[in-house]
């Protein structure tokens, strides 16, 4: 009946070169030539040590649902590493019918104007260090973690979400077509 898992599976994410990682009680840093980034681990059952350009993972118990968890941790340093030497970049296409729709970035919010001939503009909040900016009807946002650049995009698309209206045929917004890791 299924497979036994009484030993702990540790495993290490080996770090590019360039890229350094340190531990503040469980918070790692990771910095690279782009900047750092910092993701806390209080909220999974997993200890970490630095050994060498190695960050090594190890559950907290020969649990099944423990084990299970250092493959998530092991991606998501990954992801740290890959955001702050590549970077990561998401980008958004304006789509409007009549009104033209336009986009404006202020301090750490983004604002859509005349969003279907709506008088107040629409914000949406820009998360941890990501840049917003504007190329014609493109928006771009770049930044050096993966889920503050995702999230930032979601919030943009969510601002200019309409609502007691057919979505099928009012297809005005923001919408994400494309995703890179890279500037």
């Amino acid at each position: 009946m299924g497979t036994s898992t009484d030993t702990v599976q540790q495993r290490a994410a080996e770090l590019p070169s360039g890229v350094t990682a340190s531990l503040e009680g469980r918070t790692l840093i990771i910095k690279g030539k782009l900047g750092e980034a910092k993701k806390t681990f209080e909220k999974i059952n997993v200890n970490m040590t630095i050994e060498g350009n190695k960050v090594v993972v190890v559950p907290f118990s020969t649990k099944k649902k423990d084990n299970v968890v250092v493959n998530t941790v092991i991606r998501l340093i990954h992801n740290m590493a890959t955001g702050v030497t590549k970077g990561y970049t998401y980008r958004l296409k304006v789509v409007y019918a009549h009104f033209p729709i336009s986009v404006k970035t202020k301090a750490d919010t983004v604002l859509v104007e005349n969003f279907v001939g709506e008088r107040s503009p629409r914000v949406a909040q820009v998360v941890g260090g990501c840049k917003v900016t504007t190329e014609g009807d493109d928006v771009i946002v770049k930044g050096v973690s993966l889920e503050d650049v995702s999230q930032t995009a979601a919030n943009i698309e969510l601002a200019t979400k309409i609502k007691r209206k057919d979505q099928r045929i009012f297809l005005d917004g923001v919408y994400t077509y494309h995703k890179e890791e890279g500037w």
